[in-house]
């Protein structure tokens, strides 16, 4: 049986490099071998891109050969540098392993529309709108669904903190994970919480704080054809949930935890899954996603955010929310790859 050739893209230079190199070191443990010939495209954190044999330690450091992907179509694939002259691989998919900026806001999924290759994931237009969460609260509101009350302050603005009632928080408008995010309880802190977000982003999100129990749900799918894994939701025993911010993760957060299936009314658990699919359609998603909603003490649904790119670490949430259900990774990425590829869920 022909393999199929898998180019899978990961690293990058946002602030999400590491978790990147980590989603893809579990992509390569559970990427089918008899179905798949994968070619590993690693860009370093200063943007350098290299073919290498995978994402294992030290392939930054110089081994690998410079790789590119071309745009043009006729190529269909990657260019490679090999003593001096150009060689060609044609790739039939590309599965991009990345996270944040550059990799997750509609960049890479351009130069993949440009080269004409199948991908999994969202599109240009929705990874755009999910990266920036000021404009998909515009979007999610239009559709009917709650956001909580928030403010945009942009880089030659400032905002009266005698204006807001706090708490509230303050995130880089187009970022991902929780870099750059302050919880602000006081008017005397939100400068400060406004420069901090400003390192990651010229466009700042304030943002009222909603009392509930933070909520996720996985999303796998396109259009009406969708599926949803077991919903999670953290519980927090101090503080506010910063992932990827612990200097290891995978032996557990100081102050968090991913409690799946969540423990909440059945009611409930419906309601969200529901609300989760209605984000997914209205931000016009593709492939997959991870919908993080807040669940209040009434039983209402209020978006947080959408990753479209979401974490596949060992530790990540969506992969567990997908097991939970019944969906292995591998099986998972099988069902993407097969969505790039016909469109179609199988």
């Amino acid at each position: 049986m022909t393999r199929l050739k898998v180019g899978i893209i990961f690293g990058g230079s946002s602030e999400e490099h590491p978790v990147s190199v980590k989603s893809a070191r579990e992509v390569a443990r559970n990427l089918d071998a008899a179905k798949y010939e994968p070619f590993y495209i690693g860009i370093t954190k200063s943007g350098d891109w290299r073919l290498c044999d995978g994402p294992d330690p030290g392939w930054e450091n110089g081994s690998g050969r410079p790789v590119v992907l071309s745009p043009d179509r006729g190529v269909h694939g990657l260019l490679v540098l090999e003593q001096g002259r150009y060689g060609t691989i044609r790739l039939d998919v590309v599965l991009p392993v990345l996270h944040g900026r550059l990799g997750e806001d509609g960049a890479m999924q351009g130069l993949l529309e440009l080269s004409g290759i199948p991908y999994v994931g969202c599109d240009v237009p929705s990874s755009a709108l999910c990266m920036d969460k000021s404009l998909a609260y515009v979007v999610a509101r239009s559709a009917g669904i709650a956001t909580p009350e928030f403010w945009t302050v942009t880089a030659d603005e400032t905002i009266d903190p005698e204006s807001l009632t706090y708490p509230v928080f303050v995130k880089p408008a187009r970022s991902g994970s929780s870099f750059g995010v302050s919880k602000v309880s006081r008017k005397e802190e939100l400068h400060s919480a406004v420069e901090t977000a400003r390192r990651y982003d010229a466009k700042v999100l304030i943002e009222k704080a909603v009392v509930g129990s933070e909520i996720g749900c996985a999303v796998l799918g396109n259009d009406r054809d969708l599926v949803v894994g077991e919903v999670d939701r953290i519980a927090l025993s101090h503080g506010f949930f910063r992932i990827h911010q612990e200097e290891k993760p995978e032996s557990g957060s100081e102050n968090s935890t991913a409690i799946v299936p969540a423990d909440i009314p059945e009611a409930s658990r419906v309601r969200v899954r529901e609300t989760a699919k209605a984000v997914y359609r209205a931000l016009g998603c593709k492939g997959l996603s991870r919908v993080d909603m807040f669940l209040t003490e009434d039983g209402e649904v209020i978006l947080n955010e959408v990753n479209t790119l979401p974490g596949m670490t060992s530790y990540s949430r969506y992969p567990r929310m997908m097991a939970a259900a019944e969906l292995p990774l591998a099986e998972v990425l099988d069902r993407l790859v097969s969505l790039a590829l016909t469109g179609k869920l199988r």
